[in-house]
């Protein structure tokens, strides 16, 4: 490739990845919070790199390493960049131009519900609190795990997006990603007793245990009996399972 393509790619590369990690959320979009600074070091190497490959070297040629327009006589025509090399540029500019929707219902949809880790330890007790907050994996755990069956006859609020499911009911959804979107699992609570939003619409859902199967067991529903059912706002950090606001 060309050395100004070259130069192109690394600074376009680097300034994409500062853009969306100074200057907006979207990475949150591919990666962890935490992954930020990593993210800006990243695309200061990148630009720093562009500019010391645009640097003005001697190098006795036209910039080819000494070899001008043919390979060390052999003939081989190395000046012109293959078509298919340009295409490096699409995804680089994507980073400063247009970023990839979240991941949503279309991936959850597609993705069994995450095995959520066994409890070793007894649960606490719930706070008294009505509705009460609570993430999809800790509803999880009380449903299947709780033997003491605090859960029973709580009424628990829960904060996600609209996933459809065959048959009655709809799900209560979040993604979870442990590094990168690549590794993402997905978290769904069945709700009962209303109707479907739209799917990907971003809810608050107040509810009971929907019964289903021995409580505490693993053979227990992960679903609800739907009260009350309110649009959220999109979080600004979609991919964690965090207790509702409020």
């Amino acid at each position: 490739m060309k050395r100004f393509a070259q130069v192109g790619l690394l600074v376009l590369a680097g300034l994409g990845l500062l853009h969306t990690s100074l200057f907006t959320d979207e990475y949150l979009r591919f990666v962890k919070e935490g992954m930020r600074p990593l993210l800006i070091a990243s695309g200061v190497l990148l630009v720093g790199l562009g500019a010391a490959e645009a640097w003005p070297v001697r190098r006795g040629d036209d910039g080819d390493g000494g070899q001008g327009d043919q390979d060390g006589g052999h003939g081989h025509d190395h000046s012109r960049v293959p078509r298919v090399a340009w295409l490096l540029f699409l995804p680089v500019l994507s980073l400063l131009f247009y970023a990839p929707p979240a991941l949503g219902s279309y991936t959850a949809s597609r993705e069994p519900a995450k095995v959520v880790a066994v409890q070793e330890d007894d649960f606490d007790p719930l706070p008294a609190a009505s509705p009460l907050p609570i993430t999809l994996t800790e509803f999880t755990q009380r449903v299947q795990q709780d033997r003491s069956r605090a859960i029973e006859g709580r009424t628990v609020r829960m904060t996600g997006f609209v996933t459809s499911a065959d048959g009655d009911g709809w799900y209560l959804t979040r993604i979870v990603i442990s590094c990168c979107a690549a590794d993402s699992t997905t978290l769904k609570v069945r709700v009962y007793g209303t109707a479907a939003p739209k799917a990907d619409t971003w809810v608050t859902v107040d509810g009971t245990w929907h019964p289903g199967g021995a409580l505490g067991t693993s053979s227990a529903a992960v679903a609800v009996d739907a009260r009350n059912v309110t649009k959220v706002g999109k979080p600004s950090n979609a991919y964690m399972d965090a207790v509702p606001l409020g």
